[in-house]
């Protein structure tokens, strides 16, 4: 199984960035652990970053026929993007939205989630352990198809 794990803007600066809502785990640490993850799990694992829309929407498409799930962090695009929700939808590929903060509990807008639509499960308020159970939550779903 492969899993394609997507971070959008300013996930680069967990540990700097608001640790009072984000924590003080760093960027290094979420990669730490989700190769970790990917260990345990006996699957493969690319993680990519990047602040800006369109290349998440690239690597989305990029996954087509290449990855087995996703694990999506949108960010700030999560409330604003409709075309990272076209990408999931285009690519037909099982995704988890992630969430480190509880996003329900924080201002209004950040109660629509757009890409939430595409995907099949939402994680929020776990801090980085949301990206354990979203690759958890794939692999036991793929086990499952085969």
């Amino acid at each position: 199984m492969k899993i394609l794990v997507i971070n959008g803007p300013n996930i680069n600066m967990l540990g700097i960035r608001e640790p009072g809502i984000y924590g003080k785990q760093t960027f290094a640490d979420l990669l730490a652990l989700l190769e970790d993850t990917a260990k345990e799990l006996g699957v493969e694992m690319e993680q990519y970053q990047s602040n800006h829309e369109g290349d998440l929407v690239d690597k989305i498409q990029e996954a087509y026929q290449r990855f087995d799930g996703i694990v999506i962090n949108p960010a700030a695009y999560t409330h604003t993007s409709v075309a990272i929700l076209d990408a999931l939808k285009a690519v037909g590929i099982p995704a988890v939205e992630v969430h480190i903060s509880n996003v329900d509990a924080r201002e209004p807008f950040r109660q629509v989630s757009y890409a939430g639509l595409y995907c099949e499960k939402t994680i929020k308020g776990q801090g980085l352990d949301g990206y354990r159970q979203a690759m958890v939550y794939l692999k036991e779903r793929y086990a499952l198809t085969l």
